[in-house]
């Protein structure tokens, strides 16, 4: 009895350190399958995650032959270029495309009939009957049979049709993750470009508070001005300098925003030409009502919309057709070999099948009603596409024409900056002046600078993102819009985003 009362204990506890076993994660792989707690991360086990490719500061992985000679003197059109030839997303685009393009021959083939071949052997034993003992014979051969639809009362051409607008969809979404590339890429190019144009006059602020600094030592050394002149000009030129170190810090992450853009590792060496002097701005010879009517004819996002909406029309075709007859014909043709051979011998069929639908639970109905409202659903969306897209090209326009403004104001906010300082600086050498307006106007000076750098570069990413709400913009990052002759510079420079 004890020994039986044992043994029953033992096999508890093994049903139970079972049960508890179910309890817990399965394990993988030899590792657990689930941290333990909360608060410990899980630690796969070897092989689980796939290694990452190391950067290695090669330029061909990722440069065309062709630009690795000038990869530091890239323009803004080898920007783009590399920008669309790097970047996941048009790929991306570009695959779902040529799939798009895949399903709608897919969908084509329905108008052709199926054709399929077989071959079978089998081994049959027949019963005995009164008129023939019971036997074996083996039978082998090969068989052929076509099918095709004749008549489906529109199923069909609306599946067809339902591909050939996805197909639409699909290229024309490519067409405008290209052009987002290109606005990306550009966007990117004008904040490092800008970055840099603000580096070069933080280092002017710089030698101008120093000048001034050397100014008030030479005073304070002569006896005409004191100490605190010293002590402010010291702190102006430390303050230039921290912002210059700032700025320097900006221009590195706009460096590896660019880089981003493109598609690079961001430790790959490049850089950009310089410009060959000052930007020009010329107004826009195009009023906004015009510009929402080349958007609405060119945006391939609502092409897209619209593309969508008719593929989700035909579809109501596809669940009508379910509610009609339809017309089929079919056929087989075999030839069978057989031991012994008398069973042996061609044979064929050839079948026209009408299938009526009857009764279904109300399910077609339901289908055609359910497919009339998801229509109507993306119907209402490229609607919502189409107010988006007005509403995008209006601010667009007048953010452009704001920027516009903002350059001309920036100019003489510099002029009249420039004229201050000289003044300010003029009057504390002669002695009529004090420090505090000369660090004033060295200030504004600088602010200013910043600010006619800042409007100039601004006016360009606001033109890109109009020609992109536009639907205009070009794969080399071209705007072709019409500009006014006039310009805020009298020397007249190649506009970087049309070269």
């Amino acid at each position: 009895m004890s020994r039986t009362i044992k043994f029953l204990q033992a096999i508890s506890l093994v049903l139970v350190s079972v049960v508890a076993g179910c309890g817990s994660p399965p394990r993988v792989n030899g590792a657990a399958g689930a941290s333990p707690s909360p608060n410990v991360p899980w630690t796969p086990p070897p092989g689980a995650v796939k290694q990452e490719s190391l950067v290695v500061p090669v330029i061909a992985i990722a440069v065309p032959p062709d630009l690795q000679q000038r990869i530091r003197q890239l323009t803004l059109v080898d920007v783009v270029d590399l920008a669309l030839l790097n970047n996941p997303a048009t790929r991306a685009s570009w695959a779902q495309a040529r799939a798009a393009a895949d399903l709608f021959g897919s969908a084509r083939g329905e108008y052709f009939p199926t054709i399929n071949g077989a071959g079978t052997v089998s081994r049959i034993r027949s019963p005995a009957t009164g008129t023939r003992p019971a036997g074996e014979r083996t039978e082998y051969g090969p068989s052929i049979s076509l099918n095709y639809l004749l008549l489906d009362f529109g199923g069909r051409s609306g599946s067809i049709e339902s591909a050939r607008q996805r197909l639409f969809a699909a290229n024309l979404s490519h067409n405008a993750t290209i052009q987002n590339t290109v606005l990306q890429a550009q966007v990117a190019y004008f904040t490092y470009m800008a970055t840099s144009a603000l580096l070069a006059a933080e280092q002017s602020a710089i030698a101008e508070a120093q000048a001034n600094l050397n100014a008030a030592q030479q005073r304070n050394r002569v006896g005409l001005a004191t100490i605190a002149d010293v002590l402010q000009a010291r702190t102006a030129l430390s303050q230039e300098q921290l912002n210059l170190e700032t700025t320097q810090g900006s221009l590195q992450a706009a460096r590896g925003s660019l880089a981003s853009a493109l598609g690079l590792p961001a430790n790959i060496p490049f850089d950009l030409e310089p410009l060959a002097g000052a930007i020009p701005v010329r107004p826009l010879a195009q009023s906004v009502d015009s510009v929402i009517n080349d958007a609405l004819r060119n945006r391939p996002d609502l092409a897209a919309a619209r593309a969508q909406a008719a593929s989700a029309s035909s579809q109501v075709r596809v669940a009508r057709a379910a509610e009609f007859p339809s017309l089929a014909l079919g056929g087989n043709g075999a030839r069978t070999f057989s031991t012994p051979k008398a069973f042996a011998g061609p044979s064929y069929t050839i079948s026209l099948g009408l299938s009526i639908p009857i009764f279904n639970g109300f399910s077609h109905q339901y289908d055609v009603s359910a497919a009339r409202a998801q229509a109507d659903a993306v119907s209402a969306l490229a609607d919502q596409t189409r107010q988006d897209v007005i509403t995008q090209v209006f601010v667009s326009y007048y953010v452009l024409q704001t920027a516009e403004q903002r350059v001309v104001t920036a100019d003489d906010l510099l002029v009249s900056a420039q004229q201050s300082a000289q003044v300010a600086a003029g009057r504390y050498r002669e002695g009529v002046g004090s420090i505090i307006d000369l660090l004033t106007a060295q200030t504004a000076l600088a602010s200013a600078r910043a600010q006619q750098v800042q409007s100039r570069w601004q006016w360009y990413t606001s033109l890109a993102q109009l020609a992109r709400d536009a639907g205009v913009l070009g794969v080399h990052g071209d705007t072709p819009f019409p500009f006014s002759a006039d310009s805020t510079v009298s020397r007249p420079l190649q506009n970087p985003a049309n070269r």
